[in-house]
C-alpha cells in the first residue's frame, strides 16, 4: 500500500448532520415531555413576553403588548417585542434546539427570561399542523419584515415582505390547528388557559378585549384591615384550590425573589400524601404540581408564590432539584414554623382549631425541632388515662410520665393503670412515644418510662399469704389449665371490682408467643433454626382481681373441671376487653369455655 493510499484511510470521515423527524419529535414531546398540549400555549406567552423584556432591556419605554385573538381552527398572537431579521429567522426558528437568548445583544438580559431550553415555537405543533410567523425587528430598524412559514412535516420557507405588512417592530405568530386539535384554539379554552398561566405576567396580556393579567398578586395587595386581607385570600385560596383555609401564611423571602401565601387545609390529609403547589416562574405559572417545594412535614399546607430563582425542568412544568431548592425549601418550612410559634403565642383559639385538624404535622415538626417541641408542649393533644391532655399538662400531675409503645398495651392496661392512680399516655399513635421519650430535653427533671406488664403488676396490690395458700388449689387448676397458651396466673388486689381479670403481656412475651407459633407451623428445619431462637421472655400473664365477687365464688368451686372451664372463660374476656388479636387456639378456647358453661348451666345437679 502506498503512502498516498495509507493517508486517505487515516482522513477523518466527512462531518454529517442528524436528520430529524419533525412528526416523531412532536409526538416525543406530547407523550413524554410535556403533560398536555395545553402547554403551547405557554409557550407562546413564554416567546412574547422574553421578546418584550428582550426590547425594553434597551428601550425601558417599548410598548409592552400581548394580544391574542381567536378564530376557527386557527390564533394569532401578537407582540411589541424586539421582534427577528431574516439572518435571525434563518438562525433561530429553523434550527431545533437552538434558543433565541443566545441572540446577540440578549446574552445579559438572559436570566430575565422566563425560557431556558430554546425548544420555542416547536411546542406548538402539538397542536397545530401550520405555523406562520410575521416579525419585525427593532434592533434593525432598516431591516424589511419577514415571514417564516413552517409545517408537521418538518419543511418551512422564508421570505421578506414589503415594510407595510408589519410597521411596527414585533412579532406576530399565526397557528392553524391540526385534526382533531380544534378545542385548543376556541376563544374559551385561550382565555382559560392565558389567564391560568399568565395572570401573574407583569405586561398588559389580552385575548381580544378579555384582560389575562390581574397585578398585583392577591398577597401583594393593600387591604383595609387584617380581617379584610383573610377574608380576600379565603377567596383566592376558594378560586383556586377548591377550598377555604383555616389560615394564610405569608411566604415573603427577598434572598430568594419569593413572594406568595401558603394556605393552611381546612381538614386532615395522610402525610404520606403529595401537596400539590402552584410556582409561578417571573409571573408565568410553571407548575400546579410542584411537590418538593415544602419540607415533608408541611403537608397541610398548599401554597402559591412567584419566583425568579428557582430553576424549571426542561418540559417547565416542575422544579429543578438543586442546591437553591433546597435552601429555598429551608426557608419556607421556617416561615411556616415561625407562623405556628406565632400563634401559640398570641392567638391560642386559631392554634387550638388548627391542631384539632393539624395535630399530626406538628407532631412530625416536634420530633426533630426541639425548640418547636417546647413551643407546642402546652398544645400538642395525646390520649392518657386522665382524658386528652397536653404532655405539659399530664408531666404537672404525675411524678413519672409512664407511656405504652402501642395501642394495644394502653388498651390493657389503661383501666387499671387509672383506678390505682398510675397515669399512662397512649403512644401507640404516630410519633407520640418519640415525643414522650424527648420530654426531658425539653422539660429538665421530668422523669420518662415505658410501662409494661411487671410495672403494672408492681402497682397492684399483693394478697394476704394465708390468703393465697388457702387458694392454692385453684390457683394451681388455673395455671394448669392456662400453661398450653403460654399464659401464667397471678393473684392480686385491685379496683374497679368490675374487672374479674387482666391479660397482660409485652412485646418480648407477644414475640416470643409468636416465635412458638412459627416454630409449630414450621417444617422440621425451620422448627430447628427457630427452637434455637428461643429465648427468656417473660410470659404472659393473666392477673385475677380478689376482691372480685365473681373471682372469690370461683376459688370457692370444689370441681377441678368446672374451674378449668370459668378460668378459659375469664382469659378469653380478658382477650376481648383487650382487645387483642385472637390466635386460632385462643378461639378454640374461647368456643369450649363458652359450650363447657352452658352445660354446666343447663345440667341437674344429679347430673354432674
Amino acid at each position: 500500500m502506498d503512502s498516498q493510499t495509507s493517508q486517505a484511510s487515516q482522513a477523518s470521515p466527512a462531518s454529517r448532520s442528524f436528520q430529524v423527524d419533525l412528526r416523531g419529535l412532536v409526538d416525543l414531546l406530547s407523550h413524554h415531555l410535556y403533560s398536555s398540549p395545553k402547554v403551547y400555549l405557554r409557550e407562546l406567552l413564554q416567546n412574547a413576553v422574553d421578546a418584550i423584556t428582550a426590547r425594553r432591556a434597551a428601550e425601558p419605554d417599548a410598548p409592552a403588548r400581548v394580544r391574542l385573538f381567536t378564530e376557527p381552527g386557527a390564533l394569532r398572537v401578537e407582540d411589541s417585542g424586539i421582534g427577528l431579521t431574516e439572518a435571525d429567522v434563518h438562525d433561530l426558528l429553523a434550527t431545533i434546539g437552538r434558543s433565541s437568548k443566545r441572540a446577540e445583544g440578549l446574552q445579559e438580559a438572559r436570566s430575565d427570561f422566563l425560557g431556558q431550553f430554546g425548544i420555542g415555537l416547536l411546542a406548538c405543533f402539538v397542536v397545530a399542523e401550520r405555523i406562520r410567523v410575521v416579525s419585525r425587528s427593532a434592533r434593525t430598524p432598516d431591516a424589511a419584515p419577514v415571514e417564516w412559514t413552517a409545517t408537521d412535516d418538518g419543511s418551512y420557507t422564508v421570505r421578506t415582505l414589503p415594510g407595510d405588512a408589519r410597521p411596527e417592530p414585533g412579532t406576530t405568530v399565526h397557528l392553524v390547528a391540526r385534526a382533531g386539535a380544534a378545542e385548543w384554539l376556541a376563544e374559551d379554552r385561550v382565555l382559560a388557559l392565558a389567564r391560568d398561566f399568565g395572570s401573574l405576567l407583569p405586561y398588559d396580556v389580552r385575548v381580544g378585549e378579555e384582560a389575562v393579567t390581574d397585578l398585583p398578586a392577591p398577597w401583594d395587595r393593600p387591604y383595609p384591615s387584617p380581617a379584610a386581607r383573610r377574608v380576600a385570600l379565603g377567596r383566592h385560596c376558594h378560586d383556586l384550590f377548591g377550598f377555604t383555609p383555616l389560615d394564610a401564611i405569608e411566604l415573603d423571602v427577598p434572598l430568594a425573589g419569593i413572594r406568595g401565601v401558603a394556605y393552611v387545609l381546612p381538614s386532615a390529609v395522610s402525610p404520606a400524601q403529595r401537596a400539590g403547589h402552584r410556582v409561578h416562574l417571573k409571573g408565568m405559572l410553571l407548575t400546579e404540581r410542584a411537590e418538593q417545594l415544602l419540607p415533608d412535614w408541611a403537608f397541610f399546607v398548599r401554597c402559591v408564590l412567584d419566583t425568579d430563582s428557582l430553576r424549571p425542568t426542561a418540559s417547565r412544568e416542575a422544579l429543578y432539584e438543586d442546591e437553591t431548592l433546597a435552601a429555598v425549601r429551608e426557608a419556607l418550612g421556617e416561615r411556616v414554623r415561625a407562623w405556628l410559634t406565632g400563634l401559640a403565642a398570641g392567638d391560642p383559639e386559631r392554634l387550638a382549631a388548627f391542631l384539632a385538624v393539624h395535630h399530626l404535622g406538628v407532631k412530625s415538626l416536634a420530633r426533630h425541632d426541639r425548640e418547636m417541641l417546647r413551643t407546642m408542649l402546652p398544645w400538642l393533644p395525646f390520649e392518657t388515662t386522665d382524658g386528652r391532655l397536653s404532655l405539659e399538662e399530664f408531666a404537672r400531675r404525675h411524678r413519672v410520665v409512664h407511656f405504652t409503645r402501642t395501642v394495644e398495651e394502653y388498651r390493657q392496661v389503661a383501666p387499671i393503670a387509672s383506678a390505682q392512680g398510675v397515669g399512662v399516655i397512649n403512644g401507640g399513635y404516630t410519633y407520640d412515644s418519640e415525643l414522650v421519650e424527648a420530654l426531658p430535653s425539653v422539660r429538665p427533671g421530668t422523669v420518662v418510662a415505658e410501662l409494661d406488664a411487671d410495672t403494672v403488676t408492681a402497682h397492684l396490690d399483693a394478697v394476704d399469704p394465708a390468703v393465697e395458700l388457702a387458694l392454692s388449689g385453684f390457683l394451681a387448676t388455673a395455671r394448669a389449665t392456662l400453661d398450653p397458651l403460654g399464659c401464667d396466673v397471678v393473684l392480686r388486689a385491685f379496683h374497679p371490682l368490675s374487672v374479674p381479670a387482666l391479660h397482660l403481656d409485652d412485646r418480648a412475651a407477644r414475640h416470643e408467643q409468636a416465635r412458638a407459633r412459627a416454630e409449630e407451623e414450621a417444617d422440621d428445619l425451620w422448627a430447628g433454626i427457630l427452637g434455637s431462637l428461643r429465648g427468656e421472655a417473660p410470659r404472659a400473664r393473666l392477673v385475677l382481681n380478689h376482691l372480685s365477687p365473681l373471682i372469690r365464688r370461683i376459688g370457692s368451686l370444689g370441681e377441678p373441671e368446672l374451674i378449668g372451664t370459668a378460668v378459659e372463660s375469664l382469659y378469653g374476656q380478658a382477650l376481648l376487653m383487650a382487645q387483642r388479636p385472637l390466635r386460632p387456639a385462643d378461639s378454640a378456647l374461647l368456643n369450649r369455655a363458652f359450650i363447657g358453661l352452658l352445660e354446666w348451666a343447663t345440667n341437674g345437679e344429679g347430673d354432674r
